[in-house]
């Protein structure tokens, strides 16, 4: 990843999550991705997909809390009231995170219990044309 997409990643970020505070830069164990902090906290990772010549970005994000508390949880740490938890059709294991009435990505559960899942965000680089 070259500055301009990791600026650009930023800039999709923040306005995603409605927090100004998200900071995208190099990872520094993984040269082939990015590595997204709130704080001094890495809560992210993003990589490339270069597949069928498409160049698009994957962004995975653990989250260690159950799913009784996975809204609230989100909400806090971004400090925006406006993310929200949509079921995602008969699936129980997945549901949808949106910021108002924009679909953001999906969460699926890491384990059976529901006792951690991940955040997928598929950001293309079309999304990025705006910054």
């Amino acid at each position: 990843m070259n500055k301009t997409e990791l600026r650009k990643l930023q800039a999709f970020l923040r306005k995603s999550f409605g927090n100004e505070g998200v900071l995208v830069g190099l990872d520094p164990k993984d040269e082939d991705a990015a590595a997204v902090r709130l704080g001094e906290r890495q809560i992210a990772k993003i990589t490339v997909d270069d597949e069928d010549g498409d160049r698009s970005f994957a962004f995975a994000m653990k989250i260690p809390v159950g799913r009784e508390v996975l809204q609230s949880y989100l909400q806090k740490l971004f400090e925006n009231e406006r993310l929200t938890l949509a079921a995602r059709g008969r699936k129980g294991d997945f549901v949808e995170l949106n910021s108002g009435e924009d679909f953001l990505g999906v969460i699926s559960a890491d384990d059976a219990r529901g006792s951690s899942y991940t955040l997928q965000i598929a950001i293309l680089d079309i999304d990025l044309d705006e910054f």
